[in-house]
């Protein structure tokens, strides 16, 4: 006879016993619990997985998810306290059949029409803030028109002429090597934009599709030949380097897809336009865009 059997033969092995199975799986689920989360802080909760949003339409992103989730913890609170009190209220308590209902023309109305008003909400702020998040503004602060092309990117910007060249200042990098090291990064195409200012980019593709993605930006636009995609953004805190300053290409180009990337910075409005002018001096020196 096992332990468990000989100690139900006794009150107070009965009560043990019925305690060690109430809070075994209660003590598993808590230790489960605090090891999923243990490399988690309060802000990546809060955020439910998304990155710190660094600019304002990445932050639109972000309520737009949290306020989804929201939605969702509600329905599901309301549909497992449902199942819940059924299985409480109604449990089987003898043999007798249950009164049998064929159908209850009031709750099949409800079924129907509250999901039709739920989509409608999370449409309504879908489209609202999709809206915002694509919007362009008639005269964004900085103009950047980037070419995606197998398998690297140019970067443009036409409000800073340059002689001999139609595109303004440009940079232009190697596609990277596949190798780690800094002098590798810093062979890397450099998007540099200013925060706090108005930032348009212009999308084109001479070859295939490519996808401009930047992780801060919690957004990304497809590049596609013979079709400009337009979007903006403004900056709400600078980033110089980390893993979120690598911007790459997040759709399927050929060969080297997987080393299509590129440096970004957001620097603050003055160091923007030391690096610009700077910039633009050594390409007017050199007798033209590199």
């Amino acid at each position: 006879m096992s332990p468990i059997h000989r100690a139900e033969r006794h009150p107070r092995g009965r009560v043990r016993s019925r305690l060690v199975r109430r809070w075994l799986p209660r003590a598993a689920l808590s230790v489960a619990l605090v090891t999923l989360t243990a490399g988690c802080n309060s802000t990546t909760v809060e955020r439910l997985g998304l990155r710190n949003p660094l600019t304002s339409q990445a932050k639109l992103i972000v309520t737009l998810w949290q306020g989804s989730w929201i939605a969702a913890l509600a329905v599901g609170a309301v549909v497992w306290g449902g199942i819940l009190w059924a299985v409480v209220v109604y449990r089987k308590r003898s043999d007798k059949i249950p009164h049998q209902v064929r159908y209850n023309l009031p709750i099949e109305i409800m079924y129907t029409v509250i999901p039709f008003i739920m989509v409608g909400i999370l449409f309504y702020f879908t489209a609202r803030d999709e809206n915002k998040i694509t919007a362009l503004s008639a005269h964004p602060d900085v103009i950047v028109d980037v070419t995606g092309f197998q398998w690297s990117w140019e970067f443009q910007y036409p409000q800073y002429p340059v002689k001999n060249s139609a595109n303004g200042v440009t940079d232009i990098g190697e596609m990277w090597d596949g190798q780690t090291t800094q002098a590798a990064e810093n062979a890397l195409p450099l998007l540099e934009i200013p925060e706090h200012e108005t930032v348009r980019f212009n999308l084109i593709s001479i070859d295939v599709i490519h996808s401009f993605w930047v992780l801060p930006f919690d957004f990304k636009r497809d590049v596609i030949p013979g079709h400009p995609n337009h979007f903006e953004v403004t900056a709400t805190g600078t980033l110089y380097g980390g893993p979120d300053s690598i911007g790459r290409c997040s759709e399927l180009c050929g060969l080297y897809h997987s080393r299509m990337l590129f440096r970004i910075h957001i620097v603050t409005p003055a160091q923007f336009h030391a690096w610009i002018l700077k910039t633009q001096s050594q390409e007017n020196a050199s007798g033209g865009a590199q």
